[in-house]
């Protein structure tokens, strides 16, 4: 039931992202390259292997173990766009970062989760089909953000229009979508939620200060640093929610708790992030 709810969601979020993103975010990566590199090695290198060592830390078993690596591997949408200029940061790399991990992550998903799998999924009978991923990526996150991207070109107002009510949507839908999988999996959630709850929010803690840390190496300003914080710590938890419980590659709706789990801490350690920063 829910994979039937988590795919329409995720279609309209990569949507609503084309609609916000313009061909010349792309072109921005030179006039900007250290926050950029900074942002991007936390996200598509550092998050995942932080995550792997947790696994390993806490004692997963292989559907948890798979799933908080799959979290790990789908870096935010546009709701960390939201997110920096809340805390003040610099929106324009906050959607310039949006744009180049959406696409590269088409590729680094389907190499990263192939060597979870084979590391402790093959075992216990998990496979990882990387044909129908793949597959699945590019009609849900690829082609709904190129047809937003075209929509913008094409008709701006129109779009805009529909981004002011796409953007107010996305966070009760992804409130829907975590509930149903509640009710659905309650007891096992309920079973797992010390370890579980334990392991994700540490990645999430372990995630914005390697950020944080990281810029600060490379002297980027504070309202960047701010920015690559978020871009880090924020993982776009409907994609992950998609391929675990897709029928055509997990199909283990199990294996989206992570993602569940995450989603919940990660807006409440942000959002503490974001409160305390404005104070400061």
């Amino acid at each position: 039931m829910a994979i039937w709810i988590v795919l329409p969601i995720l279609t309209l979020l990569m949507f609503d992202l084309g609609l916000t993103l313009r061909l010349e975010d792309f072109g921005k990566v030179f006039s900007r390259p250290w926050p950029i590199v900074v942002a991007l090695l936390g996200q598509l290198v550092l998050l995942p292997l932080i995550a792997l060592g947790l696994a390993w830390a806490f004692k997963l078993t292989p559907v948890f173990f798979i799933g908080l690596i799959l979290i790990a591997c789908c870096p935010g949408g546009s709701s960390s766009n939201v997110f920096s200029k809340l805390a003040g940061g610099d929106v324009a790399l906050s959607v310039t970062l949006t744009a180049l991990s959406s696409i590269i992550t088409l590729f680094t998903i389907p190499l990263i989760m192939s060597v979870a799998t084979r590391l402790v999924g093959e075992s216990v009978g998990i496979t990882l089909p990387i044909g129908n991923l793949i597959k699945q990526n590019l009609v849900l996150m690829l082609l709904p953000v190129m047809l937003g991207i075209g929509l913008h070109y094409a008709w701006p107002v129109a779009a805009q229009k529909t981004d002011k009510v796409l953007s107010k949507l996305a966070f009760p839908l992804l409130l829907v979508l975590i509930t149903v999988f509640y009710i659905q999996h309650h007891r096992t959630i309920l079973e797992n939620i010390g370890v579980l709850g334990l392991c994700v929010t540490a990645l999430i803690l372990l995630a914005i200060g390697c950020a944080s840390l990281l810029s600060r190496l490379v002297k980027t300003d504070s309202r960047q640093r701010r920015t690559v914080v978020i871009e880090v710590g924020m993982q776009n938890a409907a994609q992950a929610i998609a391929i675990a419980s897709s029928p055509i590659i997990f199909a283990s709706e199990e294996m989206a708790i992570p993602a569940i789990l995450y989603s919940l801490m990660m807006n409440i350690v942000l959002l503490i992030y974001v409160w305390i920063i404005r104070k400061v």
